[in-house]
C-alpha cells in the first residue's frame, strides 16, 4: 500500500528576469514559472509515481488558475488548493546581477491567508505523512497560525512529520532570531528534518556537523539530513551518523534540488507501513536515492521542469 502525502504552504509565481547582469529596475523581460517549496516537493513526489496533495491558497485570478493547472498536469492532487477572491496570487520577482547577488521583490498575497476556518481537519485522518516545508509559513499572517495548528494535530494523529525550514535571507532580513525561534518550535514535533549546511549553522550556531546535529536532536528532531550540495548528505539518526555521497553531475541550475531531495525521500517512505522499523542502513539507501534525484534536477533549468521520473532515476 502506498500512503498519501500532504504538503502545506505557499504556491506562487516566480518571475525570473531574462536580462543578464541587471537589477529589477533595469530588467525588461521575465519568464513566469510555478514556484513555492511545498509545491515543488509535491511535484517531485508525483513525478516519481507517488500520491501528493497540496494544501494552500492562491488568488482567484489568472495566475492562480495557471498554478492550479500546472499542479494538475503533474498529477498533484489539488483537492485542498483554495482560491481567494479577496487577495491576489503571491508573486516573486528575481534577477541575478553580475556579482552573483539577487535583486528580489516579494509581493505577498493569497498564500498568507490560509486560515484554520478554511480547513476541514478531518482530512488529516487520512494522511500518514505530512510535509511542512513552506518558506513563508512562519512569516506573520493567518498561515502562520494554521501551520502550527496543523503541525500539532499531525503529531496527535501519529503522522510521519517532515520539516524543511526553508530559510530565505530575502524574507527574514533583520528578523533572523524570530525565524530561529519559530523553526525550533516546529522541530520539536518532527520525525524528519532536512536543512542545508547554511541553515544548520544559523539554527545551531555550530560549525561542526556532529555537534550541530546533536543540538537539533535535543530540540526534538528524530532523523536529520543536512544537504551539502555536491558533497552529498550528512545523516544523523538513533545515535549514528554518516556522510552519504551524491552522484557526479555537471550542474547547470541548483534551483529546487533540496525540494526534489525531500520529495524523493517522502516518496520512498510512502511505501513503508511503519517508518519506526527502518534501520540505519535502510535510511542510508533512502538518502542515496534522494541524493540522486536532487542531483539530476541540477542538470537542467527550472525546479519543476527538471524533475525526473522513477525510470530516469533508476537508470542512473
Amino acid at each position: 500500500m502506498t500512503h498519501s502525502i500532504l504538503c502545506i504552504g505557499e504556491l506562487l509565481i516566480d518571475f525570473f528576469c531574462n536580462d543578464r547582469d541587471v537589477n529589477l529596475q533595469q530588467g525588461q523581460t521575465f519568464t513566469k514559472q510555478a514556484g513555492g517549496a511545498p509545491a515543488n516537493v509535491c511535484a517531485a513526489i508525483a513525478k516519481l509515481g507517488g500520491k501528493a496533495y497540496f494544501m494552500g491558497k492562491v488568488g482567484a485570478d489568472p495566475f492562480g488558475d495557471f498554478l492550479e493547472s500546472t499542479l494538475q498536469s503533474l498529477n498533484v492532487q489539488t483537492d485542498y488548493l483554495l482560491k481567494d477572491s479577496n487577495y491576489p496570487t503571491t508573486l516573486a520577482f528575481v534577477s541575478l546581477q553580475g556579482d552573483g547577488q539577487r535583486d528580489f521583490i516579494f509581493n505577498r498575497g493569497a498564500d498568507a491567508q490560509l486560515d484554520t476556518e478554511d480547513i476541514s481537519f478531518e482530512v488529516l485522518k487520512s494522511m500518514k505523512i505530512m510535509h511542512f516545508g513552506s518558506a513563508t509559513a512562519l512569516l506573520p499572517g493567518p498561515l502562520q497560525k494554521t501551520y502550527l495548528e496543523l503541525l500539532s494535530l499531525a503529531k496527535k494523529n501519529d503522522c510521519f512529520i517532515s520539516f524543511d525550514p526553508n530559510f530565505r535571507t530575502d524574507l527574514w532580513k533583520g528578523h533572523e532570531q524570530q525565524f530561529i525561534q519559530q523553526a525550533s518550535e516546529c522541530m520539536a514535533f518532527c520525525d524528519f528534518v532536512k536543512v542545508s549546511d547554511e541553515e544548520l549553522i544559523l539554527l545551531t550556531n555550530e560549525n561542526d556537523l556532529h555537534k550541530a546535529a546533536e543540538v537539533l536532536h535535543k530540540v526534538g528532531a528524530n532523523c536529520i539530513a543536512v544537504t551539502l550540495g555536491k558533497d552529498g548528505t550528512f545523516f544523523s539518526f538513533n545515535g549514528r551518523s554518516t556522510l552519504i555521497p551524491s552522484i557526479h553531475i555537471d550542474a547547470i541550475d541548483t534551483t529546487g534540488a533540496g525540494d526534489a531531495f525531500v520529495g524523493a525521500l517522502l516518496f520512498q517512505l510512502s511505501k513503508v507501513d511503519d517508518w519506526q522499523t527502518i534501520s540505519f542502513e535502510e535510511w542510508e539507501q533512502i538518502i542515496q536515492f534522494s541524493n540522486k534525484v536532487g542531483a539530476i534536477v541540477c542538470e537542467k533549468v527550472g525546479a519543476i521542469e527538471s524533475l525526473p521520473t522513477l525510470e530516469e532515476v533508476l537508470s542512473r
